[in-house]
């Protein structure tokens, strides 16, 4: 029997930070895939498990700092691969990193990474995603204990991996992240990550070399301190998911606690930030 779906398709302005928003909270809702688009963002649910009220607790649509078109349609039988086709092009990061899906071709790259694309943010295509692969590119992480929270699609702890780190334990309070990311870890052959469905409560009695956090500014100040306390004299923290006009509070939180900053990538106003601790 083939499963009928209504795709949604939003046409949002501004996109960053909007798309962004959109998707998370649809992520509460019995949507399953998302796609980015030019535009904004697609979305797909289940014809059995929508209805005409499906939007109704999506805070963003009834914002006024964003204006949030949109059409659905009912699809049968969606072929999902065609559909990441067209939406999704392969990433490039400092000649070094290639992240792509299963139907691209395999590169030469130093890191070639295979991420199945069912969400395109933690593929690489958002900015914050690129520049945390940028730290990583930069950062030694040989044999470096690591944790990767917030993991999303564990695509930066399948990178710390292939850079040697390990182990590396992954975790994230979404259950889809936490199945994409067993499945991606899989799918790269990695030995060495570890995921974990859950939040900070996780983190105790834990240690880490490196912890790499692409989350957002609110979640991050909450948990700095476990951040801290986690980390090794002379770890690594790297942070992002956040804005140029939030590094004021971050860099706080984080010099108060004793961490030393390192360097800044920003990229289309979003930024990724190293500290030492």
């Amino acid at each position: 029997m083939q499963n009928i779906y209504i795709g949604y398709h939003f046409k949002v302005e501004p996109k960053d930070p909007g798309t962004e928003i959109l998707l998370a909270e649809l992520g509460e809702t019995p949507f399953e895939s998302f796609i980015e688009t030019e535009e904004g963002l697609s979305a797909y649910i289940q014809k059995e498990f929508w209805t005409e009220n499906v939007l109704e607790d999506i805070y963003i649509l009834n914002s006024p700092e964003f204006k949030i078109e949109y059409t659905f349609e009912e699809i049968d039988q969606v072929n999902w691969n065609e559909e990441w086709e067209k939406n999704f092009e392969p990433i490039e990061v400092d000649d070094t990193c290639y992240v792509r899906a299963p139907f691209h071709e395999k590169t030469n790259a130093k890191y070639d990474i295979v991420i199945e694309p069912k969400m395109s943010f933690g593929t690489g295509h958002h900015e914050t995603t690129f520049m945390m692969i940028q730290h990583l590119l930069e950062t030694d992480v040989e044999n470096k204990k690591t944790l990767d929270m917030g993991c999303g699609t564990a695509i930066l702890a399948i990178l710390a991996e292939m850079r040697g780190a390990k182990p590396i334990d992954a975790i994230d309070i979404d259950n889809w992240c936490y199945l994409n990311s067993i499945e991606n870890a899989e799918r790269n052959n990695c030995k060495h990550i570890t995921v974990y469905e859950g939040d900070a409560a996780l983190l105790e009695a834990k240690k880490y070399d490196l912890i790499i956090a692409n989350i957002n500014r609110n979640i991050l100040l909450d948990d700095m301190q476990q951040y801290k306390d986690c980390l090794n004299d002379g770890g690594t923290l790297l942070l992002s998911g956040f804005y140029e006009e939030d590094i004021p509070f971050i860099d706080a939180s984080c010099t108060e606690k004793g961490m030393k900053f390192i360097k800044k990538f920003s990229r289309n106003n979003w930024v990724a930030l190293k500290y030492v601790n």
